[in-house]
């Protein structure tokens, strides 16, 4: 049994900036050749993006995958759901607007 240690900052997704494509190391690059788990920074010099083709320079580091969104020295503000990943965020907003359904329907039962 191999145990080979796995750098974080190698699961970092990298999205293109031009038409939003999104690099996976985890999934690789079918189309190119790019076998899966093949770190961003290790993409051959001539890969380019395979929607729109432009280089790698114009790709932006997103974080890895279910990671919070918005910036990183942002995660420290608010009352603690900055550091929700999306998903967790929606259930939290829907959740909430679902309650507040519930509240005003059981209202009609005061009658």
């Amino acid at each position: 049994m191999s145990t080979e240690v796995i750098d974080p900052k190698s699961l970092d997704r990298h999205e293109c900036s031009a038409c939003g494509y999104v690099y996976e190391p985890i999934k690789g690059d079918d189309r190119r050749n790019i076998p899966a788990g093949t770190p961003f920074e290790d993409l051959p010099p001539s890969w380019r993006c395979p929607v729109c083709g432009v280089p790698t320079s114009k790709f932006q580091n997103v974080g890895p995958l279910n990671s919070p969104s918005g910036f990183k020295e942002n995660l420290g503000y608010g009352f603690g759901v900055n550091t929700l990943t999306p998903g967790q965020k929606n259930l939290l907003i829907f959740g909430g607007l679902i309650l507040v359904f519930l509240l005003f329907l059981s209202l009609y039962g005061l009658q």
